[in-house]
């Protein structure tokens, strides 16, 4: 029986799931956005939660875990660089999931994942003389 078992398989050993999921979320690092199938992206997003809790501590030994666990120097950089500091007073919730549509090839469940903090901001369209008469 499966109870209490959180992870999703994805037909993969558990050392090439494990490396999907590690190099899903240095993706996400690195680019803000990916585009993934909505399973992975769920367990995607757990993991990355938790890296940005564990970031926020900014300690070594915190640095030193999220190494550990992305495995990438340029994503370790950039999350505690970049991606903390604009993450910055917000309690839990730094990603968000959005839904595309179905794949093309196998009608798989494609999503968007990207932090909260990547979302463009509406601009208001400059004024311009014509509009002003």
């Amino acid at each position: 029986m499966r109870h209490k078992r959180l992870n999703k398989k994805f037909g993969r050993s558990p050392e090439h799931r494990e490396q999907l999921i590690r190099m899903l979320c240095a993706a996400l690092v690195i680019n803000d956005k990916i585009t993934t199938t909505l399973k992975k992206a769920k367990q995607a997003r757990k993991d990355a939660e938790k890296l940005v809790t564990l970031a926020r501590k900014g300690t070594l030994a915190a640095r030193r875990l999220v190494a550990a666990r992305l495995r990438s120097p340029e994503a370790t950089k950039r999350l505690f660089d970049v991606v903390v500091p604009a993450l910055e007073g917000r309690n839990g919730g730094y990603t968000r999931i959005t839904k595309i549509g179905a794949r093309r090839g196998d009608a798989a469940e494609m999503c968007v994942l990207e932090f909260v903090s990547a979302a463009p901001a509406v601009e208001a369209a400059p004024a311009t003389a014509e509009a002003a008469e």
